[in-house]
């Protein structure tokens, strides 16, 4: 596949699954009038996120179900995610996650607005201590919800306030939550997904140990820095052979022409199997 098409099949998955999560949320409060669209059934949002089964691992460990709201669908999902992840890395939160798309576009908004300071504003020192805040949520949500066995992030979830706005389900506090990812996203490339996402955070621990993780051949580099320009989570692409960053989103801009110039420089790690067959052979 070629690298343009590859950025432009992300934009057609992101809006496909941005749209898909939109319409089941819809057809959950439209089953309760007694209207259903075909096919999407009565999911919920609860049944549709891997994050829900994160949290309910303490109660699946010590037998006790699954936590409050939770259903098999989120402990399925969740497996499926982490056998990607394992893989590629998080997959899901640059392709397939419809808050991260929908801070991305956002985030066109403020590249719009100011242009090449969009994602420079918070000094680098700061940004990256910032970056472990999604650590300690993370902590915190699972911590208190093992203790509680109550679903204690819906609260605060910004993700449940996007789609269930009009339910009268939302916390206030996740309205507040909402409302300042969506203006920091004016200003900072997926706020939400760098500093506060407990899901992104337990995704990100697989890039330590990807088997196929995004390289930079030094050897054809010509050091114009683009790929770190592009790169929405601000990783210094340029300055490393493997990028195992632990917030690489996987989303392969940086292998894309516009990041890259020089061909087959910044790539995803495949297997040769050329290679493999000729070392059979000998």
């Amino acid at each position: 596949m070629k690298k343009s098409k590859a950025r432009r099949l992300r934009r057609i998955v992101q809006f496909g699954f941005f749209a898909l999560v939109a319409l089941i949320a819809v057809n959950h409060t439209l089953v309760e009038y007694g209207i259903e669209i075909p096919i999407l059934g009565s999911a919920s949002l609860h049944a549709l996120c891997p994050f829900g089964g994160v949290v309910s691992i303490y109660q699946v460990a010590t037998g006790g179900g699954f936590v409050q709201k939770i259903h098999e669908s989120s402990w399925i999902l969740m497996w499926i995610g982490f056998g990607i992840a394992l893989f590629l890395g998080p997959v899901f939160c640059g392709w397939i996650c419809p808050f991260g798309t929908f801070q991305e576009w956002l985030g066109r908004i403020g590249k719009k607005l100011f242009k090449k300071r969009y994602n420079r504003f918070v000094p680098a020192r700061l940004d990256a201590v910032l970056r472990y805040l999604r650590y300690l949520v993370l902590a915190a949500v699972v911590y208190n919800t093992a203790v509680t066995g109550v679903l204690m992030f819906a609260n605060m979830d910004p993700y449940f306030a996007l789609f269930n706005a009009w339910t009268g389900e939302v916390a206030i506090t996740a309205f507040v939550v909402l409302g300042v990812v969506m203006l920091l996203s004016l200003f900072v490339e997926r706020p939400f997904c760098k500093y506060a996402c407990p899901y992104g955070a337990v995704l990100g621990l697989f890039n330590l140990v990807r088997i196929f993780p995004i390289r930079r051949n030094a050897e054809t580099c010509i050091d114009c820095g683009l790929c770190d320009k592009h790169c929405p989570m601000n990783i210094n692409v340029s300055g490393k052979t493997v990028i195992r960053h632990h917030q690489c989103i996987s989303c392969l801009e940086c292998t894309s022409e516009v990041a890259c110039p020089v061909k087959e420089t910044v790539t995803v790690e495949t297997i040769d199997f050329r290679k493999l067959g000729s070392r059979r052979a000998s």
